[in-house]
């Protein structure tokens, strides 16, 4: 009777018309905002304080149907993509749940997606990845939220490409653009276009994830060095 879809590709039209209660879909955004394959992701990416889960009737068009139910949720300050995932998707089911019943009881109305306020969640390609120091501390953080654990924000050091999993916003004065400000036993501090960031998790190319502190015991490097391509 009904048809419920998570995280699926494009169903075809003729698909959506068999169930008699007709299909529905959870999203990971407060639509029309950042319709799309990467929702979490673009929530990240802008430095929002607040995101959300929707369900929505499907149709043909890509997350455009009509809303049924909604629930914001607070992005917490040291969330990334892996932490805000999981808690939505515990949220998440407890509110196709909420949309089941609700349809089963016939309580829900369903109301039209104003396309005016709709923008997108394109997928992530791999070039969206790399981080360009030039850019300033506040969006380089975010990109690096938004793309850990996997793929991953990543850039160069020493010919060497380094996947960046988390950082944190230093003090320090910025120089040029990705240019090492601080390189000793336990803190490595990278200059932005504006603003400087400390990296704290990191898995130079062939070694596993480790912190900082384990990465400077067999890497060295020392201020002035450079980060990027």
């Amino acid at each position: 009777d009904l048809l419920v879809v998570v995280a699926f590709k494009i169903l075809p039209r003729t698909l959506l018309g068999i169930p008699k209660k007709g299909c529905i879909n959870l999203h990971g955004s407060l639509l029309p905002k950042y319709r799309g394959a990467a929702p979490i992701q673009q929530a990240l990416m802008n430095g929002d304080s607040v995101t959300g889960l929707t369900t929505f009737i499907l149709a043909p068009a890509v997350d455009t149907g009509d809303l049924l139910l909604t629930k914001k949720v607070v992005i917490y300050p040291d969330d990334d993509c892996g932490s805000l995932s999981k808690r939505m998707s515990h949220m998440g089911a407890s509110l196709v749940m909420e949309t089941i019943d609700g349809i089963d009881n016939d309580t829900l109305t369903p109301i039209q997606q104003d396309d005016s306020c709709a923008s997108k969640a394109p997928k992530i390609k791999p070039e969206m990845c790399q981080m360009q120091w030039r850019k300033s501390a506040v969006k380089i953080h975010n990109l690096v939220r938004a793309l850990s654990p996997v793929p991953s924000a990543y850039t160069f050091v020493k010919g060497r490409r380094m996947k960046i999993f988390k950082t944190s916003f230093s003090a320090l004065p910025p120089v040029t653009p990705g240019e090492i400000i601080n390189a000793d036993e336990s803190s490595l501090v990278v200059s932005c276009g504006s603003g400087s960031l400390e990296l704290s998790d990191v898995q130079i190319e062939g070694k596993r994830r480790m912190t900082v502190t384990q990465f400077l015991q067999g890497f060295k490097l020392s201020p002035g060095e450079r980060f990027g391509a």
